[in-house]
């Protein structure tokens, strides 16, 4: 049972970067491979900060601005130099990586007896429900603030530029400024997962990052299935089923892994498994039309 549990609240912790993915693929229409590598970045400021005796709560915005930061350099990639969206992320993320080897100054730092987000509060005497407690608690608060700034005026503006940037262009809309700050929240989010699974964990390594935007697209595709599934349209109901489609998502890792399958095929299994949730919606719509 606890293993589960362990899985729910990495589903938690991963939560905030599926929130980010949502935004750039879903919103924008973008495919921000930059996650890699701002992940990373806000695992890799979190250690080293936590290591200097920070305070957990002074990390978290350091964390969510350096990866907002790598957000911006791949929108200003995108925008200003006119660099496909996907090569923009794709140079970004490369670069990231000697940065975050720089930061950590090595390729693993482990976060023993330091304060964390977890150990600094205490709700329940069991660990796990502790953890849960908290991680809930932050993937809550994340995702109200997100429906209710997508349904600001702003945030109408940041939908129309992704549904169509002709008509928002027409209306007086700086697309480019939209779509900078899009990726600087997306990232953001991103930075807020790896701040959280870094001391989860208990350890930042430089290659945690390798392939997790696969983790963030297969829980935005999952959500996507059960909202066209469902008919669902409210944008706040869209953010709890991409949260709904991390916990889907490491759900079925859980059990992949608890079927005692050799964990070294658990890269080609997810990818297996995202290729699935891809090709079903196309499968039964031309099903259909057979």
């Amino acid at each position: 049972m606890e293993f589960y549990l362990t899985a729910l609240q990495l589903s938690l912790c991963l939560g905030a970067m599926a929130m980010g993915i949502f935004i750039t693929m879903k919103i924008f229409n973008i495919p921000d491979i930059t996650t890699d590598g701002s992940y990373t970045l806000g695992a890799t400021v979190t250690a080293v900060l936590l290591t200097y005796h920070w305070p957990v709560y002074a990390v978290l915005p350091v964390s969510m601005l350096a990866g907002a930061l790598a957000g911006v350099c791949t929108g200003l990639v995108h925008t200003k130099l006119k660099i496909d969206a996907l090569l923009a992320g794709i140079l970004v993320m490369t670069g990231l990586y000697s940065i975050n080897l720089i930061i950590l100054g090595r390729s693993n730092v482990p976060l023993i007896n330091v304060s964390t987000i977890f150990s600094g509060f205490t709700l329940f005497s069991n660990e796990i429900y502790n953890q849960l407690a908290v991680g809930l608690a932050i993937i809550t608060l994340l995702a109200l603030l997100l429906t209710w700034l997508l349904k600001t005026d702003f945030g109408i503006a940041m939908r129309a530029t992704g549904n169509s940037a002709t008509m928002t262009r027409a209306l007086g809309v700086n697309n480019d400024k939209m779509k900078i700050i899009g990726l600087a929240m997306a990232n953001a989010l991103t930075a807020l997962s790896g701040f959280l699974v870094s001391q989860y964990q208990g350890f930042t390594d430089i290659n945690m990052g390798i392939g997790i935007v696969i983790t963030g697209l297969g829980s935005v595709l999952i959500a996507d299935a059960l909202r066209l599934w469902l008919n669902i349209t409210s944008i706040g109901l869209q953010i709890i089923l991409v949260i709904t489609g991390s916990f889907v998502f490491q759900m079925v890792l859980a059990v992949t892994l608890s079927l005692g399958i050799d964990p070294n095929m658990l890269k080609l299994i997810t990818a297996l498994f995202v290729l699935l949730i891809v090709a079903l919606p196309r499968v039964s719509s031309g099903l259909r039309r057979g």
